[in-house]
């Protein structure tokens, strides 16, 4: 019987001290907040909640000629030790993005499917800025998109 505790209070330790090493939301909170496109038209943004529950939520739009031509619904998850990226743009299929590799203030998703992109990328820069980027490979060549956004107040 004491064994049997013993055991299951490791089992525990270990259980417990794995999830502690793993990624947590709070890991990107550097991406709340609203972020206007570099260069584009008014309207064309990114906004980030905060974290909460686990999950910060997202949303983007493009305008062009005063209409909305893009848009895309977004999610970081947490789950067991990691964080899974999830976007819906513009009602196409949704697509989910593992962690890659996080540091204090970049982030890279993947999914190896053959669709593009296989990478999604934020990267808060020195002076504030956000660099948001997709790449990948289409019909067997390297592709980057890169998305340059500076930070706005949230309400206007």
């Amino acid at each position: 019987m004491q064994l049997k505790s013993m055991l299951f209070v490791g089992a525990g330790i270990l259980f417990c001290s794995s999830s502690w090493a793993g990624n947590s939301i709070q890991d990107v909170q550097w991406l709340q907040g609203c972020w206007q496109a570099a260069g584009a038209e008014a309207g064309s943004e990114e906004h980030w909640l905060a974290p909460s529950g686990g999950s910060m939520l997202g949303m983007g739009r493009t305008v062009r000629k005063g209409k909305t031509v893009a848009w895309e619904f977004m999610r970081i998850q947490e789950n067991a030790d990691s964080l899974t990226f999830t976007a819906i743009p513009s009602g196409k299929p949704e697509a989910s993005f593992q962690l890659l590799s996080l540091d204090k203030q970049r982030v890279v998703f993947e999914n190896p499917r053959p669709e593009f992109p296989q990478r999604v990328i934020y990267q808060l820069n020195a002076d504030g800025s956000l660099l948001g980027r997709i790449e990948g490979k289409v019909k067997d060549q390297e592709k980057g998109i890169d998305f340059p956004m500076q930070k706005i107040p949230c309400s206007r």
